[in-house]
């Protein structure tokens, strides 16, 4: 897990083996990070996540649900 805190800011990168999550406390941050990532590695965006490693990821209103 990587984290950036940054003028109130904060982004947590997930890495495991060879899939990664994105999280961020402003949306502007995602597509940035997004565009500096995929200039760095080879890497596809398949959206927003609904599992990953068998945990389900359930978004509610500014909330995030793991089941």
């Amino acid at each position: 897990m990587y984290t950036k805190f940054e003028n109130g800011e904060c982004v947590i990168i997930c890495v495991y083996i060879d899939d990664m999550l994105l999280f961020s406390t402003c949306n502007d941050i995602v597509p940035r990070i997004k565009l500096f990532m995929g200039s760095k590695f080879e890497m596809k965006d398949m959206g927003e996540t609904n599992v990953i490693l068998r945990v389900r990821v359930i978004r509610k209103g500014d909330s995030i649900l793991l089941s």
